[in-house]
């Protein structure tokens, strides 16, 4: 795939670090990657955002973000109240486009979950991946609570005509819960989706070589690592 759709079940799940673990096992591999955030809000002009982080965690990536807003809010409202121009699905998709013919994986990592507004017109991260025709990765969470969430944005996801590739979980606790070990099973099951990786709870903390030598073993062979889900499955 050449261009990766990233988002969540909402904020806090686990999008970035799940983000730089993919480039991680890409540039591991020896492919270039591209990191794209359309809109990144809650950061001033001079302060690291998610793309930096990434690009801390990951190595060597090709970073770009189309907008900034300094309020921690919906890119919409967060545009809207700066005074700045907000970022379009079209603008997205043209910039995600480019940097693919640069670069062997492009990453597209979207701000809170799938139908966060991007504009006043109702524009979203699922609309530039459907310019795109891209597939989505989608980031859940591990406890409870995260079915529900799961399977309504996967179905939107499927509503909308698009290739839900599958689910990570972006932070998985130790020692896990009933609730997160129950889920294991029944996350694929509501999403109709491959459970495709599980990163361990803290993962974003560890230092960077740290990070790049255990990412690979966190994502399955589909996101280019070697993590086994039944064999993770069964050992919980």
């Amino acid at each position: 795939m050449a261009v990766l759709v990233i988002t969540g079940t909402g904020t806090e799940v686990g999008k970035t670090v799940t983000t730089a673990a993919v480039a991680a096992a890409a540039v591991a591999a020896g492919r270039s990657v591209a990191v794209l955030k359309p809109a990144q809000t809650g950061v001033g002009p001079h302060e690291r955002g998610d793309a930096d982080e990434v690009a801390r965690l990951a190595g060597a990536v090709t970073t770009l973000e189309l907008g900034r807003y300094p309020e921690p809010l919906a890119p919409a409202t967060a545009a809207r109240r700066a005074r700045l121009a907000p970022v379009r699905p079209r603008e997205v998709a043209e910039a995600a486009a480019k940097l693919a013919t640069e670069h062997d994986l492009v990453l597209v990592e979207g701000a809170g979950g799938l139908l966060v507004r991007f504009d006043d017109e109702g524009g979203t991260l699922a609309d530039a991946a459907a310019l795109l025709d891209a597939p989505v990765l989608l980031v859940v969470a591990a406890g409870l609570g995260t079915l529900n969430t799961t399977e309504l944005t996967a179905r939107e996801i499927r509503r909308r005509g698009l290739d839900l590739a599958g689910l990570v979980i972006g932070s998985w606790p130790e020692p896990a819960d009933l609730a997160s070990r129950c889920n294991l099973a029944d996350l694929p099951v509501v999403a109709e989706a491959p459970l495709l990786g599980a990163l361990p709870a803290g993962a974003g903390g560890r230092p960077p070589a740290a990070f790049r030598a255990g990412a690979p073993g966190w994502l399955a062979p589909g996101l280019g690592g070697t993590w086994d889900a039944d064999a993770f499955t069964g050992s919980c």
